[in-house]
């Protein structure tokens, strides 16, 4: 924790985890859409970076959740790697925090849950999407959403194929804009998951 004495103000914290939820519950009063919005940065076969925006749904005591189609192109990429990495900014605050980590799947109980408070709508449209994979028409998509809609009923199960993934951070970062590009970063950095942090400041 050498760094202690210069993390004051919006980089205090013993917890990288608190100081993530902290900043997300400030944007949340000031960004005008999606302050959970992450861009997702993956790999496929070849070594090639795919990037996109999801929405984070939880910050837990040691990793970030987000849902997805397993079978999208997300989906295999982090299956075949196991790694991801993101990142979050909010342009009101003028912050952002970068994460890369292991991946891991969160495909019970929670996953369930989650899927269930969503409108149901978007329950059958998880079901009706063969993401990432090409599709003929908008028609075609619309009559797949009513042919599950008459299949499945009011109280679709979650699909087998659809549920959350886990980023286990070994490196996180808070960045925040600084006077004549002089920005203020603060790496937290590991080399297992469960080890403890070393945790440094980075020039701009």
């Amino acid at each position: 924790m050498e760094e202690q004495e210069n993390r004051s103000g919006i980089f205090a914290g013993e917890d990288p985890f608190e100081i993530a939820r902290r900043w997300l519950a400030e944007a949340e009063a000031t960004e005008i859409n999606d302050p959970n919005a992450i861009a997702l940065s993956t790999v496929d076969a070849e070594g090639l970076p795919n990037v996109r925006m999801v929405l984070l749904k939880e910050i837990e005591d040691s990793a970030f959740v987000f849902y997805t189609n397993y079978e999208s192109a997300k989906g295999q990429e982090i299956a075949a790697t196991g790694k991801a990495a993101f990142v979050m900014h909010w342009k009101s605050l003028r912050r952002q925090i970068r994460v890369r980590g292991i991946v891991e799947k969160e495909d019970g109980p929670q996953a369930d849950a989650y899927y269930t408070s969503r409108s149901l709508k978007s329950r059958l449209g998880a079901w009706a999407s063969e993401q990432s994979r090409p599709l003929s028409s908008r028609g075609a998509l619309m009559a797949e959403v009513a042919r599950v809609t008459a299949s499945k009923g009011p109280n679709p199960a979650r699909p087998p194929f659809w549920g959350g993934f886990r980023i286990n951070p070994l490196e996180i970062e808070f960045w925040a804009d600084g006077a004549f590009r002089l920005h203020d970063r603060f790496q937290w950095k590991r080399r297992e998951i469960g080890e403890k942090w070393t945790i440094r400041r980075l020039n701009p």
